[in-house]
Formats: structure tokens, sequence, C-alpha cells
């Protein structure tokens, strides 16, 4: 059983990452969110990145455990799967206990390897849905990827090459489906907006019921 991976020093990033210190100073002084835990959701479009953006900010919160929700979705259910996130992370860590779960093996199709969650201080959660309905009553923080659908896929599928463009022709209609009936960036705390070679952090000014209103740009927060 192994630990959740924490991004290493080498992880590529860009721009200074004011917008993560700024991020990480925000999400330290919230009030944990499940049981112990300060449980952060990272959502966006695949290609938006989500993942980068997540272990910038981990490393900011000095190595916070980053979840993969494409580790515990599967081909049943290969958007936001959130059931097992519920079962295997927020039920034990309300508790007090570490989560532990096995990681999905996409090529065998079944579940492999295992790694283990501990309740730590903060938690991020990263993938398509992360912010969805059902699991934002257990976050203490939520982030949109502010990157176009289009803008997002073409990465995407760049990053991929080829070899995945199948992948990439099934996947467009599901997350198209789910983002039209989770339209989680309506919702969330925070916007990541690309600006030169990094983000803007903007952050919600009113209540949800009030309307979608936000503050200008964070200046430096690259």
């Amino acid at each position: 059983m192994e630990d959740a991976r924490v991004p290493g020093p080498d992880h590529r990033e860009s721009g200074s990452g004011a917008w993560a210190r700024w991020c990480a100073e925000r999400v330290s002084g919230l009030p944990p969110s499940v049981g112990p835990v300060r449980l952060v959701g990272i959502d966006g479009y695949a290609g938006s990145g989500k993942s980068t953006a997540a272990d910038r900010l981990a490393r900011e919160l000095a190595g916070a455990p980053v979840v993969r929700l494409d580790d515990l979705a599967d081909h049943e259910a290969p958007i936001a799967p959130t059931g097992r996130v519920l079962q295997t992370l927020v039920e034990p860590w309300s508790r007090g206990v570490g989560a532990r779960f096995g990681l999905y093996d996409w090529e065998r199709r079944r579940i492999g390897r295992g790694v283990r969650v501990p309740p730590a201080p903060v938690v991020i959660l990263e993938g398509v849905g992360a912010a969805r309905r059902a699991l934002r009553p257990h976050l203490a923080w939520s982030v949109w990827m502010d990157v176009p659908a289009r803008t997002a896929r073409a990465r995407g599928r760049r990053r991929d090459g080829p070899e995945q463009a199948d992948f990439w022709d099934r996947w467009v209609p599901l997350e198209r489906e789910h983002f039209a009936n989770e339209p989680s960036w309506a919702h969330v705390d925070c916007l990541l907006v690309p600006w030169r070679a990094g983000y803007h952090a903007r952050v919600r000014t009113c209540p949800e019921s009030d309307g979608s209103r936000w503050e200008a740009p964070l200046r430096g927060s690259s």
C-alpha cells in the first residue's frame, strides 16, 4: 500500500506561482470540511491544466496529497465517480482515519495497486467533476480552470498524441453531457484564468443565490 502521490520538485510549472501561494494561504485559513481535512476540488475540462495546477498548489501546501479522479474512475463510470469518492475518501476522513483505495488500471480494466491517503490538513481532489453538486458539501474550497472547452480539448489531443484519438472521440460527448447537467463553474469559489505564462485567481464576491459576481483578477498572480 503506497501513499498518495505528492508532486516532486522537478515538476514543470508556468509562471511565478503567486496564484498558488495566494490560494494556499486562503485554503489554510478555512475550517476543515471532512473530519480534519480541508478538501479542495479542482474542476475543468480535460486538458485544461487541472493536474498541473493541483501539483503546484500542493507544493505551496507543504506537499498536500493529490487524488486524481482518473484513478478512481473506471470504464463504467469514466467521469466523476461520486460513489467511490464518498465511500473510499469522504467516509473514512469524516471519522478521522486514512483512506485506502486501489488505482484503476485503464489498460487491464481492473483495480490495481493500492494507495493510502491520510487525513491531512489539506487534500486536493482534481479531475473532471471534482466540484460537482454531490461533492460540493464536502469541499472547503473549489476551483474551476477557466479554459474554453475547445482550447482544452485541442491541448489534450496534442498532449496525448494520435494514438489516443479514439479515446478523445468517445470522451468528448460524455464530458459535454456531464457539464450540461453539472455546470460547476457557476458554483466554485475561485476561477483560475489563463494570463501570460500562468493564471489569475478570481474569487466570488457574493453568495451563489445572489448571482455569480467575481473580483477582478489578482494582480501578479501568474
